[in-house]
């Protein structure tokens, strides 16, 4: 690792030499069979020594092992080309990640901002949402909350003693999130009602917050391309009549829309007409207000029953 990385293997939190970036995002750690691996958290990307190879010469798996065979002369006749390495003592990372926060009361601008999307207090303290006042990362501080950048946590509850965050930084342009959850975590799962006649699954907790707003429950898998188990797919088909999917309307979004349409026959899948200029729920709400966005969902339910009627 510290070879091809060219930082030393230690406790702490570096700036990725794998991508272009100032802000020191990325540490070490020891996954529960012991194996080190380099994680980055800005990206969620998440490297074994063989990965990190891949990455750095944009090789495949068995090019990787190649050139790694040849730098530390294991192949026959073949010299190591490179310096030495010198051994490091054994790094004995924690197994796991902790992201720990310093909440704050929500401030008038904060609550402003959420409010834009529908969004009030009270459901920011149903869906577990809070003000950060500082960040802290493997027990170090990862940032502080500014007017410029503000950051909210979003928490999951515990695993294995281990507090479960999410960290969102709605103003900056590039890695907006951070976290230590597992990519099988459902968000929004908890404050589902026990059934219902509409359930909506979307691509984030802040869309959840939104349709909740308008009285329509909702979740949402981590990413569009990490979706919900079989099991819980089953548990939700079996709670809710109908499941709407509401991902993003851009190119993402759209194909995994279709991917999953395919997959799922019981899946009624929509997307915001690009005409709006909004690509999920809460923009549109932002853009549009509660009323406009009201009308747009009652247009919906329309589509939903034409599709019904088709399908």
């Amino acid at each position: 690792m510290s070879y091809y990385l060219g930082i030393p293997v230690d406790k702490g939190l570096y700036v990725s030499p794998l991508r272009s970036d100032h802000h020191k995002t990325c540490g070490f750690f020891r996954g529960k069979s012991g194996r080190l691996y380099f994680k980055d958290f800005a990206t969620g990307e998440c490297f074994a020594f063989e990965n990190v190879v891949m990455k750095k010469f944009n090789c495949n798996y068995h090019e990787a092992l190649r050139i790694i065979a040849k730098d530390f002369g294991f192949i026959k006749g073949e010299s190591p080309i490179s310096k030495p390495v010198v051994k490091q003592a054994e790094f004995k990372g924690d197994k796991q990640t902790f992201i720990q926060i310093e909440a704050q009361e929500f401030s008038e601008e904060e609550l402003k901002w959420w409010n834009q999307y529908g969004i009030t207090k009270p459901i920011l303290n149903k869906y577990r949402i809070f003000s950060c006042r500082t960040v802290f990362l493997n027990g170090s501080i990862f940032s502080q909350s500014t007017s410029k950048c503000p950051s909210y946590g979003y928490y999951f509850g515990k695993k294995e003693h281990v507090e479960q965050w999410k960290i969102y930084y709605p103003k900056r342009s590039d890695y907006r999130f951070i976290g230590n959850i597992s990519t099988k975590t459902i968000q929004g799962y908890r404050q589902l009602p026990k059934n219902g006649k509409l359930l909506v699954i979307t691509k984030s907790l802040k869309d959840c917050a939104c349709l909740y707003g308008m009285g329509i429950p909702a979740c949402a898998p981590q990413s569009e391309t990490q979706f919900i188990s079989n099991t819980i797919l089953e548990d939700l088909r079996q709670r809710f009549d109908k499941i709407v999917l509401l991902f993003d309307s851009d190119l993402t979004g759209i194909h995994y829309t279709n991917v999953l349409r395919r997959k799922y026959d019981f899946l009624i899948p929509c997307i915001i007409p690009r005409r709006y200029g909004a690509k999920d729920i809460s923009d549109f709400y932002k853009k549009y207000g509660r009323k406009g966005t009201i009308k747009f969902i009652k247009e919906s339910i329309k589509y939903i029953k034409e599709w019904e009627r088709h399908s």
